[in-house]
């Protein structure tokens, strides 16, 4: 066994600095008269806002980051380190850099602290996790990712104002169609040329006035096959292959539906409706003895809710480990699997338009929901024994968010809003079936929808929708167009992250190294838009694109 080295205590960096907070906002407000001007202000904290940020400080303009949360890089440092990443040789630019620090990172004695570098398996979505050749990694721990993004802000010397919550009812002040500043709930007002949405939500976007749209267009609204309800559409492996009961007495729809179940009639096929697919937390898991931290049994934990996995699990199926992806030194980057998994199906319908206070209990419920269901598959006597007994062998890993008991510190807000803008991604562009016009980047990730619904089908029993995977036939451009609102609306705002595009497009775009790549565009553009006092809808795109190429982006 290695001999063990004390772990890389990021915490203590983030006390010393002065950050506090959770994943809440603040509950008291406190009004202060500090003003922060700059070229350009970055709403969020997500992987896209410090990719942004970084291209408008080498660019030489001046950029603060007023980020609602804590810890920087959303997903990319929440627990998401088995990275979608679909065709690699696509990403370039800033997102790649990323991933190229991360491989230096994995090539020091230093980062191996429970585990052999060569013990560490190198294959990864079809290319090696160890990409010498390429001096890339794209498989690592959070707080390895949280550190590249605090030595990229370090190196460029980037303002980053902390637990900053957007003053969504008042907090945006515009003038002729542009917006001049934004003012946090602390009372702190940030005004700047060009402002950036970096959120997962979309909330700077939703309050200037611009267009946008929750949950699922009908198949009518752009043409498209593999948007709105489908039922009946069985992708992967998360629906329920066996007949199982939704009731609490097995056949009896008197005793009452189970926990998470709806009642309601799932819709039409194609049909439209505003709901979302389902979130997440990604968790970080270890089998590692010195490292690993018993599950957590919550306060309001009840078995019941875990009722129709004990039901799945008794028609003898065998792969709730599938998705315990393996990331250095022992640990798991945990993602849904399965008809009764992580994905808390169906509890996230109110969060995109909620307010600050109830996307904490959304996110809470979340939290106990997931936690209950480790317990439950640790401890429970319903549990076959084998996949009990296996299950005691994991816990939460113990150097990972030690400031948030080991907990993920970015719930998966896998969609919430999705700007209406001067251009829609839809699948006929994925598909190569329409011209993607202006393109300033690209994805190539599977369109890739989790499930929505829990119903009832007609025959009595338990079933999911929504879960789609859609192949999109290799990479695609993305137009510069839906990083920009309709120029009636708002000029000096781009939204690299709450990107303009459907539901079923934005299931493949979604996808951590793409919002990196969208980020920096983002940002060259707004600083173009600058250097040529025009709005962001007038950026001379052949500019922009030479810019781009210039610094390593692919856009075509």
């Amino acid at each position: 066994m290695k001999q063990k080295r004390q772990p890389f205590n990021f915490t203590l960096i983030l006390v010393f600095v002065g950050m506090i907070g959770l994943t809440g906002c603040k509950q008291s407000v406190e009004k202060s008269s500090t003003v922060a001007t700059a070229d350009i202000i970055i709403y969020g904290g997500t992987s896209a806002a410090i990719s942004a940020a970084v291209e408008a400080k080498r660019s030489g303009k001046s950029v603060v980051v007023v980020s609602p949360d804590t810890h920087l890089g959303g997903l990319s440092s929440g627990g998401l380190g088995f990275t979608d990443t679909g065709d690699k040789s696509v990403i370039g630019g800033l997102a790649r850099e990323f991933y190229h620090r991360v491989w230096q990172h994995y090539n020091t004695e230093e980062a191996w602290v429970w585990q052999e570098k060569e013990e560490y398996g190198n294959k990864g979505q079809g290319t090696p996790a160890m990409d010498g050749e390429n001096r890339t990694m794209w498989i690592f721990e959070p707080h390895v990712a949280e550190k590249v993004f605090e030595e990229l802000v370090r190196e460029e010397q980037i303002r980053v104002d902390r637990d900053e919550w957007l003053d969504r009812e008042n907090g945006v002040k515009m003038k002729d169609g542009n917006i001049v500043s934004i003012t946090t709930l602390s009372g702190k007002t940030y005004s700047g040329k060009m402002f950036l949405d970096t959120t997962y939500e979309g909330d700077l976007m939703a309050a200037a006035g611009v267009s946008y749209h929750v949950g699922r267009e009908g198949r009518e609204v752009y043409g498209e096959e593999w948007n709105g309800v489908q039922t009946g559409v069985l992708h992967h492996k998360h629906w329920f292959r066996s007949d199982i009961s939704p009731y609490v007495v097995p056949g009896d729809p008197s005793s009452g539906l189970l926990p998470k179940v709806s009642g309601e009639n799932p819709g039409e096929r194609h049909s439209g409706d505003d709901k979302i697919q389902a979130y997440c937390f990604r968790m970080c898991m270890t089998d590692h003895p010195e490292n690993r931290i018993p599950f957590p049994k919550p306060e309001d934990y009840d078995s019941l809710n875990y009722e129709l996995l004990a039901r799945v699990l008794e028609t003898g199926r065998k792969d709730w480990f599938e998705k315990f992806d393996p990331i250095p030194n022992h640990k798991t980057d945990t993602n849904n699997h399965g008809p009764f998994s992580s994905d808390n199906i169906g509890m996230n319908y109110d969060y995109p338009e909620a307010t600050y206070e109830r996307r904490n209990e959304i996110i809470k419920e979340h939290e106990n929901y997931q936690k209950g269901l480790l317990w439950f598959v640790a401890n429970d006597p319903r549990v076959p024994e084998d996949i009990r007994t296996e299950m005691q062998k994991w816990g939460l890993a113990k150097d990972e968010f030690i400031d948030n008991d080991h907990w993920p510190h970015q719930i998966y807000v896998r969609e919430a809003r999705r700007m209406v803008g001067e251009f829609v991604m839809t699948e006929k562009e994925l598909l190569k079936k329409s011209p993607t016009p202006n393109p300033i980047g690209l994805g190539s990730y599977t369109m890739d929808s989790h499930n929505v619904q829990r119903y009832v089908t007609p025959e009595g029993f338990v079933q999911n929708e929504g879960d789609i995977g859609v192949g999109t036939n290799g990479p695609y451009t993305i137009s510069y167009g839906s990083l920009v609102p309709k120029k009636e609306e708002c000029k000096n705002l781009l939204v690299p992250v709450c990107v303009s595009s459907s539901h079923i497009a934005f299931g493949s775009i979604r996808m951590e190294p793409v919002f990196m790549i969208l980020g920096q565009s983002a940002a060259a553009a707004a600083v173009l838009a600058i250097d040529e006092n025009t709005a962001v809808q007038d950026v001379d795109y052949h500019k922009l694109k030479d810019v781009l190429q210039a610094k390593g982006q692919i856009v075509e």
